[in-house]
């Protein structure tokens, strides 16, 4: 006869079983639904903004529509959610949105405390510094000058201990938010703002004058930012990775929107394999064999992506720096396609 605290034990295991297979069926829900859900931040500059006719744009909404295109061939297919810093973990956890484009930069307490996975990374940020070009142009014209900081963060932390011990440390100047640090800064009441480089170049877009502001060439801390997913669904977090791959490998090949069809008579076997003319098919990720195709033509490659929404000729004006291709001396690389 089983012991009644056997058949809990069953019990407690069954239910868990059957929590995993509904957590495992993001890809299947949204199938069923008919358009993806992706949270991200709400209203950042160059990463995700809305215009007055309602429509989203943006390096993490080209990434949402860049998945939309793999799975429904559509990149429209997408509703755009944005959320609190506070409400994006639980909103993911909940299953009220099928990713986060944007959250908190990778971390081994986000990724292994939360419930979920950084499935990779789309961004290499990290925390810089905002400066007026006439006064600053490096990191070392920064001692002995007031630096303006959100306080209570990591951003205050790490400015602390840079350059602790030099002869003329950095002096900050701390503000409830970083609006208010920002503020500061745009009044002239510090030398520098600091923060995350993404932020700091939506930022400059907000002065009086931004050609009169540089974001500084150095960094002093690392902060990779990317998609993230709920734990226990290995198939959604492959689609979502390997979105993110097959637009890497398609800048890194070649193969842009304006081309891709031309690239499908290619003879190049690497190029053939990424649009699905050979293979492309993987049972694992139950899409299409022309999903990487699909990307590319809707949305295009990495490289566009990052032009388009923060590069040079963007508004933002964002040098690639790490976020360049590792044949151009970035971090940016992505296994083949095969």
């Amino acid at each position: 006869m089983i012991s009644r605290l056997f058949r809990r034990i069953i019990l407690a295991a069954s239910l868990l079983l059957l929590a995993g297979a509904a957590e495992a069926a993001t890809l299947e829900q949204a199938q069923k639904r008919g358009f993806l859900i992706c949270g991200a931040s709400n209203g950042l500059p160059g990463f995700s903004r809305q215009d007055e006719a309602g429509r989203w744009s943006g390096f993490d909404v080209d990434f949402c529509r860049a998945l939309a295109a793999a799975i429904f061939d559509d990149p429209e297919k997408m509703q755009f959610v944005t959320l609190a810093s506070k409400d994006r973990v639980k909103a993911l956890q909940s299953g009220m949105v099928d990713l986060l484009a944007r959250g908190a930069a990778w971390t081994l307490s986000r990724d292994a405390g939360q419930g979920l996975s950084y499935a990779a990374i789309t961004f290499f940020d990290g925390q810089g510094f905002l400066a007026r070009k006439k006064s600053v142009a490096s990191l070392r014209d920064l001692g002995g000058l007031a630096v303006c900081v959100q306080q209570g963060t990591p951003f205050e932390l790490d400015l602390v201990d840079f350059r602790r011990d030099d002869a003329k440390p950095i002096e900050p100047k701390l503000f409830p938010t970083f609006e208010e640090a920002a503020k500061a800064y745009a009044d002239g009441k510090c030398e520098a703002l600091t923060a995350d480089l993404s932020m700091l170049a939506a930022q400059r877009q907000e002065l009086a004058t931004p050609a009169d502001h540089a974001i500084l060439p150095e960094l002093i801390d690392k902060e990779p930012l990317g998609p993230i997913v709920r734990q226990s669904d290995d198939q959604w977090f492959d689609i979502v990775r390997w979105t993110h791959f097959a637009m890497v490998d398609a800048e890194e090949l070649g193969v842009t929107s304006a081309n891709v069809d031309e690239q499908l008579k290619s003879a190049d076997p690497r190029v053939r394999r990424l649009l699905g003319v050979d293979g492309g098919r993987v049972e694992g990720l139950g899409l299409e064999a022309d999903w990487a195709y699909r990307i590319i033509k809707h949305v295009g490659d990495y490289g566009e992506v990052f032009e388009r929404n923060l590069g040079a000729r963007s508004p933002i004006g964002l040098e690639r720096r790490l976020n360049a291709l590792w044949t151009k001396g970035g971090l940016m690389y992505a296994p083949p396609v095969r």
